[in-house]
């Protein structure tokens, strides 16, 4: 499988906005097809909040329960579930403070 290219989508967003053409914009970010430039704009909508999110067709017809237990692996990461993530809307990328509490520990997006 192909490596996904890294887009910095706010400014992939904004050349679109101020009508840069298509050749020009897909020169700067590399793509090689017009269907890779849609797709990207398509996701830079969706990570921006300015389109919906689509949701999957394999998932089964009972919801999961979200865990909210987060692990330490052997590195000291935190390692939180990902249906915990998704559910708290946190993206790639989205960094947060950590703070030590009377209940433990706290994390405020930064």
């Amino acid at each position: 499988m192909a490596k996904r290219k890294e887009v910095n989508f706010e400014e992939l967003l904004k050349m679109i906005e101020d009508q840069v053409p298509q050749k020009d914009i897909m020169e700067k970010f590399g793509f090689g097809t017009v269907t890779q430039l849609k797709t990207a704009y398509a996701n830079a909508l969706m990570e921006t909040g300015k389109a919906t999110s689509l949701v999957g067709g394999r998932q089964s017809g009972a919801p999961k329960e979200i865990s909210r237990v987060v692990k330490v692996n052997k590195r000291g990461s935190l390692i939180i579930p990902k249906l915990l993530v998704d559910s708290l809307g946190v993206k790639a990328d989205s960094k947060f403070e950590v703070r030590k509490s009377q209940a433990g520990l706290s994390l405020k997006r930064v």
